[in-house]
């Protein structure tokens, strides 16, 4: 099939940060691109050929989305599964395919598959809801504290809990869940691993991940991660397993834990381009979002290594900032060499709303480090408020 400068269609589920950098690869190569999103105001509405307001979790709506295309995609994995999988019968090509979003969309079946398939994973108990859960606890058969953490619709941090007393459940929402075991770790890891139907497949560099104790967000990705050659084969190993047993097609980003002595426990996966591979735009020779975009083509994989090290810094909204969004101070990181920033185009800020990120490159992976903890320092998202 002829893709470039031609009527071949791709269609991408979702409007947001993930697409809009997925599509400067589309542009890049001149590929058609329709777009599916329930806000006017999507960052992706500016950079695709035809933009479509619809619920994503509405069949009707992403049925007749699909029908437009060649094929479908998605940046985010709250879609209506029922509209994917009639039209993978019907012929269209859907990638990662609606049998791979069913045992990813929620994590207590996720969680499951991973106990199926021994790829190892902290220990957890499923509750239909949250009343199940305090019982248990009552009942002395769920032991705290533990990380609670909603099976479904969770994003960004949200959704995820660490409950230390009983009185920490009060105000979460009675819905399905998981109470998973705090696991001693030193590091956070990820993988991305990189498929298409053909079966070529390649995997990205270890990177390491800093998170924000309050919002539960990454706050730094580096890579490469600081650790051991054998612990970051081992990661790797890992993750290609877990992608092999998914049988994805597309990226695949494995989240991990490294334990205290050095055991690799899969935490989850999402099945698309991923906050942990952003400093692939500069940073590799083939950026995430252009080697997501080969892979659901079928087309040959680019290079993951990594031309230098680098180091990507989340902006997100500053606390007590609500409206109308300012980056106070993004000139003057402009000046740096090796600072890149990126902005996703939502004009409401809030606090902890992922708003842009900026990439820090240099050949001394501690020095990258140094200038995120300036740009960090440097830079707020705020409000004219």
């Amino acid at each position: 099939m002829n893709y470039f400068s031609s009527d071949f269609k791709l269609g991408i589920l979702g409007g947001g940060q993930l697409g809009k950098m997925l599509l400067f690869d589309t542009r890049k190569f001149d590929i058609q691109t329709y777009v599916l999103d329930p806000s006017d105001q999507a960052p992706c509405k500016i950079a695709c050929d035809q933009f479509f307001k619809g619920d994503l979790m509405d069949f009707e709506t992403v049925y007749n989305f699909g029908k437009k295309v060649d094929v479908l995609t998605f940046e985010i994995e709250l879609v209506n599964l029922d509209a994917l999988v009639k039209l993978e019968k019907e012929g269209l090509k859907v990638y990662p395919s609606p049998k791979t979003l069913k045992l990813i969309q929620n994590k207590g079946i996720q969680k499951d598959f991973y106990i199926k398939h021994t790829i190892p994973t902290a220990n957890y108990k499923r509750f239909d809801d949250l009343k199940s859960l305090v019982v248990s606890i009552l009942d002395s058969k769920t032991k705290l504290p533990f990380v609670w953490k909603c099976t479904e619709f969770g994003y960004d941090g949200n959704g995820v809990k660490v409950i230390r007393h009983i009185s920490d459940l009060d105000n979460l929402a009675n819905v399905e869940c998981i109470a998973e075991e705090m696991v001693p770790f030193k590091n956070e890891l990820a993988v991305i691993v990189c498929r298409n139907p053909s079966g070529e497949i390649k995997t990205y560099p270890v990177v390491e991940m800093e998170f924000h104790p309050e919002a539960n967000q990454v706050e730094y990705v580096i890579c490469p991660a600081r650790i051991n050659d054998k612990v970051a084969e081992k990661a790797r190993a890992i993750a290609l397993n877990v992608s092999e047993k998914f049988n994805h097609v597309g990226l695949l980003a494995v989240e991990m834990f490294q334990t205290e002595d050095d055991e690799i426990l899969v935490n989850e996966v999402a099945p698309r381009p991923h906050n942990s591979g952003h400093y692939s735009i500069e940073a590799s020779y083939t950026s995430q979002f252009e080697n997501h975009l080969r892979a659901i083509l079928d087309l040959p994989l680019g290079n993951t290594d990594s031309k230098v090290a680098g180091i990507m810094v989340n902006l997100v909204g500053s606390a007590g900032f609500s409206g109308d969004v300012i980056y106070e101070n993004i000139e003057k990181i402009l000046g740096w060499n090796g600072v890149t920033p990126h902005i996703y185009g939502k004009k409401q800020t809030r606090p902890f709303r992922k708003m842009g990120h900026v990439t820090i490159v240099n050949e001394d992976i501690n020095e990258a480090r140094r200038i995120a903890e300036e740009v960090k320092n440097t830079i707020r998202v705020i409000s004219g408020q």
